[in-house]
């Protein structure tokens, strides 16, 4: 395990003059001089390698859960280009199961079953994702494991898992806007609003007509969705590409970052000014404008939209500004409920902006936006995200050094303010160029400091070769001590982007589903309209060319052999799991249709296809049940037309 930051100084001269290793130096020396001595004496170089392994096997060891051993936190990846949300045991990172959301999985039949497509609604018929931003919905500032939200920047949607079942419930496409990046929730008293950040501007109206940056017609959107009905709430005009965003701890102000303040349409352009934005959102004003009527509608959507722009140089009541070096990215709100941190990217500098100003700056008590700034201090080159331990320290990932740097954020501000205080306490390498990071419960007032898991671009020599295509590198690394230690490498595929911890008390689970449940309520409405009792029928029923298969399914056989069809008729199969035993999952799939599902126990799952060639085809269970699994199956004959 390749880790120079817990390796003591060297000379200049065995050091070399690489960039990491000059940047490096700085937090290594302070990690050897925060290792000495015994009685006055100065560690050697020896000793101190000797104290670094000891704790380096110690958060090793923390790492293994033996078999039957459950792990101490669930953690949710995005599954970012396979348009997925991963489950992971935190320490052991073992992956338990994968939820899909925005694509197709044959395993369990989303995309495909009758259930999933009225979920995801008119967008079923895309069969892609690019999941980034996966949030836990809270109450009080805590996790209360009722769901999971997650977005689509490549069809602008958000979409809702609910945690018992976890299984995606709820889908929305967000109007009149494109590519929703950034994903946040509303922390207290309870998350009423998810909050997504729009990145791309567009024309008002997107006809094709025009397309004109200048013009003012041509704006993206903040965008609040009722995490409820999952109905965009309202949204609110601003200026710039909005990048990611969060809450504060009262209720009242969200933030995001914005770049491309130039308003420029190519590369350079986007970087010309040194300083960008945070736009700060003030959800009460916005509130009170919609139920004020002060908004506008655009096209076919009745969403209220509520111009936050600043017009001849007057501000909107529902937004500030805060200029921000230099094309900011991550925007993350400490666990104290104190600060945004907003990351510069292309410069080596974060912004603390503290919360308990911004009631002031609406109240316009300040000349300049930039005096809530309390800080703005340099951690290293490319910062991207920060995430916080409990203890008053931030983490940062510095994409160009790839390494993450542990900060303390109350001496940066003393720092700030004069007093020679050395405010970073380490710089780690990781394995290469991270995005985003993520400390257990980080995201609420309960943040423990224990585990930090970061999301690295690139892997190369960390793991087996698999071509030109590499997978990418999750690394988990012990943050309970003083040091950081790197303790585990985890290659994942296409681009998971960011991930979420949360205890394992916080997510209760279902073992078997309940029969009414709201998941499968529309097929037994269309069961009950047909006469037949789910749990005890296996009935065909015809309605002309359409014909609805009933069946029961307990292990090891289905409650039909064989059905017959003519060529041409659109088939609907509805099977009911009538076993009551935990993890005995069935699956249903028609050999040459394209047919495949789960209905695990008491489930009720129904898919629908075209019978368009004559002949027998026969139906099995995919899910292995039983001794006699491979016996568990049945005949589909097609008459001629």
């Amino acid at each position: 395990m390749s880790d120079k930051s817990n390796n003591p100084p060297a000379l200049p001269e065995s050091r070399g003059m690489s960039r990491r290793g000059f940047l490096g130096a700085g937090a290594v020396t302070g990690a050897a001089v925060a290792a000495t001595a015994f009685g006055g004496a100065v560690m050697t170089r020896e000793s101190w390698a000797q104290a670094v392994s000891e704790a380096q096997k110690n958060a090793m060891s923390k790492i293994h859960v033996g078999p039957g051993e459950l792990d101490t936190y669930y953690g949710f990846w995005s599954g970012g280009h396979q348009g997925e949300v991963r489950v992971f045991g935190v320490p052991s990172m073992r992956e338990l199961m994968r939820i899909p959301v925005f694509n197709i999985d044959s395993a369990t039949g989303w995309g495909l079953t009758n259930e999933s497509k009225r979920i995801m609604g008119d967008s079923a018929r895309f069969a892609n994702g690019d999941c980034h931003h996966p949030h836990l919905s809270m109450t009080d500032g805590k996790y209360d494991g009722k769901y999971l939200f997650i977005n689509d920047k490549a069809n602008s949607r958000v979409a809702r898992i609910r945690l018992d079942i976890m299984k995606t419930d709820k889908m929305v496409t967000v109007p009149n806007v494109q590519a929703i990046h950034g994903l946040r929730l509303q922390k207290v008293p309870h998350t009423k609003y998810v909050f997504g950040n729009a990145e791309f501007i567009i024309p008002h109206p997107n006809d094709g007509s025009f397309f004109d940056m200048e013009n003012e017609n041509s704006y993206t959107m903040y965008n609040a969705i009722d995490a409820e009905t999952m109905e965009v709430a309202w949204q609110v005009i601003v200026e710039g590409n909005l990048d990611n965003t969060d809450m504060d701890y009262t209720g009242r102000f969200c933030a995001s970052t914005c770049y491309n303040s130039e308003k420029a349409l190519d590369l350079g352009g986007t970087m010309r000014n040194e300083r960008d934005w945070v736009v700060v959102f003030d959800v009460h004003a916005i509130e009170a404008e919609v139920k004020a009527g002060n908004f506008i509608t655009l096209g076919d959507s009745k969403v209220p939209v509520v111009d936050g722009r600043r017009k001849d140089g007057k501000n909107s009541k529902v937004t500030r500004y805060i200029p921000v070096p230099k094309n900011p990215h991550g925007l993350n709100t400490s666990p104290d409920g104190k600060y945004f941190i907003a990351a510069g990217k292309l410069s080596p500098t974060v912004s603390i902006i503290a919360i308990d100003k911004l009631p002031d700056l609406f109240d316009d008590k300040f000349e300049d936006p930039r005096e809530v700034i309390v800080a703005e201090p340099e951690l290293g080159l490319g910062p991207l995200h920060t995430t916080f331990d409990g203890r008053g320290n931030g983490y940062t990932t510095l994409f160009i050094d790839s390494q993450i740097v542990k900060w303390n954020i109350e001496e940066a501000i003393r720092a700030h303010n004069g007093e020679n205080v050395n405010y970073i306490k380490q710089k780690l390498d990781v394995h290469y160029q991270p995005g985003h990071t993520h400390a257990s419960l980080t995201e609420t007032s309960e943040a423990d400091g224990q585990w930090l898991v970061v999301l690295s671009k690139f892997s190369k020599d960390r793991f087996l070769p698999t071509g030109p295509l590499h997978p990418e590198n999750d690394q988990l690394i012990d943050i309970s001590g003083d040091e950081m230690i790197l303790v585990h490498d985890g290659p994942t595929f296409a681009e998971p982007h960011d991930c979420i911890m949360a205890r394992r008390d916080q997510i209760r689970t279902k073992k078997i589903w309940d029969r009414d449940d709201p998941f499968f309520a529309e097929t037994v409405k269309m069961a009950e309209a047909d006469g037949i009792n789910l749990t005890t029928d296996s009935k065909v029923i015809r309605d002309g060319n359409k014909v609805r298969v009933y069946m029961v399914s307990m292990a090891p056989s289905f409650g039909l052999n064989e059905f017959t069809v003519k060529q041409g008729d659109e088939v609907t199969v509805i099977i009911t799991n009538i076993d009551q035993i935990e993890d005995v999952t069935h699956g249903f799939v028609v050999v040459n249709h394209g047919v495949s599902m789960e209905i695990s126990p008491q489930q009720t799952s129904s898919i629908t296809f075209t019978a368009d060639k004559a002949g027998v085809y026969w139906y099995y269970c995919s899910w292995f049940c039983h001794a006699l699994h491979m016996e568990m199956c049945g005949r589909m004959l097609v008459e001629p037309a």
